[in-house]
């Protein structure tokens, strides 16, 4: 297979000519970048890591986030020379070969409309609770419906929705660490200054073991998806290089704050071992400093974080269908846009498949549906090796072609890069010492095996085609 693929032009698009609009503003794109790290799991699935490795859980968010930023330095590096709409993909196409671009793109597309069945269901969990009147089902085709129809008629209207979910999300964060810190110190009303005992106490710091850190670190890693968003949605906005820029930047402080401040409040403020952490940990801060109503207000936000990376998650696999049908790797349906410049087939065959996958979430939750999850569950991880092995040649490619284009660079190249390579091989091969990272990992490699056949059969038909004619 060919490993050449001729660089998109990055001038301003125009809509309805087979471009994406340039309509995100960059209020938008830095929502978008924060927005993009914090998930539903940093509310409701850390309490299952905090239970599993102990307040030891802080070291696997820090491995995590290392990993993370690493990796998001590579592609901005990436991604500020040449934007592109399916980012990595792209530049896999490039720099490893078609099938390379092929494969990690129909993946990446497989996690994410798998994710919109989850979020959709957790949404309608939710709201079921509210008015347990209406069906779950019933809502979670309301929450599909609404958000299709959002993406459908602007690439702005997706841009401010995410502005203000995402907005929320960072409000509530920022406030529950302000108010957490207030509680460790002691000068809120009831509390009093707690300092390490929480951390150093019940069992220590690491109760269950090194090991514990790489196992707590498997479900760290899998919340961190979304990081990438950003670069996707770079290519729709007016300034793609200054956007990839201040968010590649700001990686580092968006993790450190949002993620290992707030799970720190947690360890540091109640014991790791309590029900109520294990549970649901920001709920039970909240309730050990005397908010009212804290079920209810973390619903809210949790409801928001939902919607948001549902929002998400269908923006950025229409993008990459979009791409993928650009390239030829996909029906050439999914290249076109409408006068608004969305790739509106790309969209509704994105949400056709999240409309399915949430069928076999009600009518087969242990099976079907736990097959999806399992086989797309160390996506991640690919798409992060790919991103590595990308910028080891992209840079090379760059630096012979435009070296001006260059204006963010991955520090200590190509040490750095071999470096995260390493830990991600690690990660992955640990991955096989846990029962259930075992069955992600076999099923995932099942699902890219499936792809890289797709893959050959269609460079041969490639191949047939230009030889015949």
């Amino acid at each position: 297979m060919s490993t050449e693929t001729k660089p998109s032009s990055i001038s301003p698009p125009t809509p309805g000519d087979g471009h994406l609009q340039a309509g995100l503003k960059n209020r938008h794109l830095s929502m978008i970048a924060i927005g993009g790290v914090i998930g539903a799991g940093l509310f409701v699935g850390s309490g299952a890591g905090i239970a599993s490795t102990g307040p030891g859980i802080l070291l696997s968010y820090a491995l995590a986030g290392v990993l993370v930023v690493m990796v998001m330095r590579m592609l901005g590096e990436m991604a500020a020379a040449d934007p592109q709409s399916g980012s990595f993909s792209a530049y896999a196409d490039r720099a490893l070969g078609r099938w390379a671009g092929f494969t990690i793109g129909w993946l990446y597309w497989f996690f994410w409309v798998v994710v919109l069945a989850v979020e959709a269901t957790a949404g309608a969990k939710i709201l079921n609770g509210w008015l347990p009147g209406v069906p779950q089902w019933a809502f979670a085709l309301i929450v599909m419906a609404v958000l299709t129809a959002t993406n459908l008629f602007s690439v702005s209207s997706y841009g401010e929705f995410e502005f203000w979910f995402a907005g929320i999300k960072v409000v509530a964060i920022a406030g529950f660490i302000v108010v957490g810190v207030l509680a460790v110190l002691g000068l809120l009303p009831g509390t009093h200054a707690v300092g390490a005992s929480n951390l150093t106490g019940h069992g220590g710091f690491l109760p269950h073991g090194v090991g514990a850190v790489f196992t707590g670190m498997l479900t760290v890693v899998f919340a961190f998806m979304g990081s990438e968003i950003v670069t996707l949605a770079a290519g729709e906005s007016a300034d793609p290089e200054k956007a990839v820029s201040k968010a590649t930047n700001s990686v580092i402080w968006r993790i450190g704050v949002f993620y290992l401040g707030s799970i720190a409040i947690v360890v540091t403020l109640l014991p790791w071992d309590s029900a109520s952490v294990k549970s649901s940990p920001y709920v039970a801060v909240l309730e050990h400093v005397g908010i009212p109503g804290a079920a209810q207000l973390m619903n809210v936000i949790v409801l928001t974080a939902v919607l948001s990376c549902l929002n998400s998650g269908l923006y950025t696999a229409s993008r990459m269908a979009f791409s993928l049908g650009r390239r030829g790797d996909a029906p050439r349906a999914f290249a076109k846009v409408s006068g608004r410049g969305v790739p509106r087939t790309a969209i509704l065959a994105s949400v056709v498949f999240g409309f399915v996958a949430v069928f076999f979430n009600y009518t087969y939750p242990d099976s079907v549906f736990q097959f999806l999850l399992n086989s797309s569950g160390a996506v991640a991880l690919f798409v992060w090796l790919v991103i590595c092995f990308s910028q080891l040649r992209m840079r090379k490619i760059i630096e012979r072609e435009s070296p001006e284009r260059l204006t963010v660079r991955m520090w200590l190249y190509p040490y750095l890069t071999w470096a995260t390579i390493g830990l991600i091989a690690f990660v992955v091969v640990y991955m096989f010492t846990d029962h259930d990272g075992r069955i992600q990992m076999i099923l995932s490699l099942v699902a890219a095996a499936v792809v890289l056949v797709a893959a050959a059969v269609v460079a041969r038909r490639r191949r047939s085609v230009s030889g015949g004619s």
